[in-house]
């Protein structure tokens, strides 16, 4: 034991004086015998309790004995130092050089190195690689302007990208433009025309319009062509932006080339209408057949005509179309016909598409709608 432990008093326990200083059991440190007698210093401090007055040799009235203090350094659990590690050598290859070589590429492989031995000097790549979290060294003034030019795009470079600039945009343009002309202008013109339709027999109804001369863009009467499922007004004129650019028919009514009303006696009522896009209203027109009805509807009367025959192409300086007999008809002497006229082929305006009719029926309003309305 190398821990030092107190003195007790000298008149602890009732002692006189003048007695020498003695230790917990009462004895005297120098006294011999002091720590042997009986194995008490054994036996009581270091494990069985001690019996009655064997540590108190002066005649203490302790009950028990008093315990050291634990001492750490004796007592106290220690972790064992670990093992050394040994690195396993292993065994030299057997073999030459090759074998040797072999045996530094695989130990290279497993330590997961990028650059394998043998495989001669790191590549530039590699290089950069390895010097990309390293800081770099500022540029000077010359490497910075060479730098700079060479990010510059070259003359030839800025002239590609505004052409294909121009291309994107002109593209752009002609896809909206085409979108207006095949459907917003039918959109629009449709409801226009819906709406003079309505406007029309609305004021039949009340008795707001009379027969008679019409002013340009005027509506007066509708056209019924049961086959294509058209129903759309005829206004006078033939001005596109009045009359056809809104979706309706429009009525030869002015010179040179002014035709006939259909309660004439004698004549030839001609029509003009788009056949694409501004509600392109005789689109069809050269699906009808020999025999298909045309009806006129105005305010006071029905008129119904049969398909006679048609002209496929002509140019539009053949006015003659239009004439009370017209030529190429068939027709051979003054009656009361219908001349349909529209462009042809689709999309443009080069020729002329016609269709003629001949009336075979003139129905008063009060004896309803004819049979080829009402089937």
């Amino acid at each position: 034991m190398t821990a030092l432990r107190p003195e007790r008093e000298s008149g602890a326990h009732g002692h006189g004086a003048g007695d020498h200083r003695t230790s917990y059991g009462g004895q005297p440190y120098e006294a011999q015998g002091a720590h042997g007698a009986q194995g008490a210093y054994e036996d009581g401090w270091y494990g069985r309790a001690a019996t009655p007055g064997s540590y108190d040799a002066g005649g203490t009235d302790d009950a028990t004995a008093q315990l050291p203090p634990v001492d750490d350094e004796t007592v106290a659990l220690r972790i064992p130092d670990p093992p050394p590690r040994t690195t396993r050598e292993e065994p030299p290859p057997a073999g030459g050089r090759a074998a040797r070589r072999k045996a530094a590429k695989k130990r290279q492989g497993r330590r997961g190195g990028s650059h394998k031995a043998g495989d001669g000097p790191p590549t530039g790549r590699e290089r950069d690689d390895a010097s990309e979290g390293a800081p770099r060294a500022p540029l000077s003034r010359v490497e910075a302007r060479r730098q700079a030019r060479a990010r510059k795009a070259s003359p030839a470079v800025v002239a590609s990208r505004a052409i294909g600039e121009v291309f994107i945009t002109s593209g752009v343009l002609m896809l909206l433009f085409v979108t207006y002309q095949l459907w917003w202008t039918n959109v629009r013109a449709q409801a226009q025309a819906g709406k003079e339709a309505s406007d029309l027999q609305r004021d039949w109804a009340n008795g707001e319009r009379k027969p008679g001369a019409f002013e340009p863009g005027q509506g007066f009467a509708l056209l019924h062509i049961p086959k294509l499922d058209v129903v759309v007004p005829i206004a006078a004129g033939i001005s596109d932006e009045k009359v056809l650019d809104r979706g309706m028919v429009g009525h030869y009514a002015e010179d040179p080339l002014k035709t006939a009303m259909p309660d004439d006696k004698t004549g030839n009522f001609g029509l003009a209408g788009h056949r694409n896009t501004h509600g392109e209203p005789f689109r069809y027109i050269n699906r009808l057949e020999q025999g298909d009805p045309i009806v006129v509807e105005t305010q006071d009367k029905y008129f119904v005509y049969k398909t006679a025959s048609m002209l496929p192409v002509t140019p539009p300086s053949n006015v003659s179309v239009l004439d009370p007999v017209p030529k190429g008809s068939g027709f051979t002497k003054p009656g009361r016909y219908i001349t349909l006229t529209t462009c042809t082929p689709e999309f443009t305006s080069k020729y002329r598409l016609i269709v003629w009719g001949q009336m075979v029926e003139e129905r008063p309003r009060s004896k309803g709608k004819p049979d080829a309305l009402v089937s």
